[in-house]
């Protein structure tokens, strides 16, 4: 049971890979949006009293992107999987703190994208029977992920409740 007057933030740090994996995430951004743009700028003269204020703001803003996110939701994001409850608390302009209970856990999912397989780096999606209760966790390392994943499914499995 989940008790209000214990709450606590999640015990586990993502991976220390979780930082790379962001900052490439936001260089990809930034190079589909301003490489376009930048372009658009040097061949089209007619747009450059307005492409060239805009891809400077744009870059300026992908810059601090890169450089500070990263870091920063890297030394927010929390988690914890109990036999209880799975914790998740993520943001950096705003801290969103996620508690799903076992029982009401329809799914758990692992996602590797490319370039988190590159990095050995997984998510676990805790998904519920409602739309605001699913749980993302990024950044793990593989093994945390799998092991995570193995033991909320042996705990959902054996918890009593419909997931509804």
């Amino acid at each position: 049971m989940i008790d209000a007057d214990v709450l606590r933030p999640p015990r586990h740090r993502v991976d220390r890979r979780f930082v790379p994996w962001r900052t490439l995430r936001a260089v990809i951004g930034a190079v589909v949006v301003l490489v376009p743009l930048g372009v658009s700028h040097l061949v089209f003269e007619v747009a450059r009293p307005w492409t060239g204020p805009v891809w400077l703001v744009l870059a300026a803003c992908y810059l601090i992107g890169i450089a500070v996110t990263p870091t920063w939701r890297y030394r927010v994001h929390r988690w914890e999987a109990t036999d209880d409850a799975v914790y998740a608390l993520e943001g950096w302009l705003t801290r969103k703190w996620q508690i799903v209970p076992i029982s009401r856990i329809q799914s758990i999912d692992t996602e590797i994208g490319p370039i988190q397989n590159l990095l050995g780096i997984a998510t676990i999606k805790v998904t519920t029977a409602s739309s605001e209760g699913a749980i993302s966790i990024e950044g793990l390392s593989r093994a945390d992920a799998e092991t995570t994943v193995d033991r909320l499914r042996a705990v959902t499995g054996a918890t009593p409740g419909d997931a509804t």
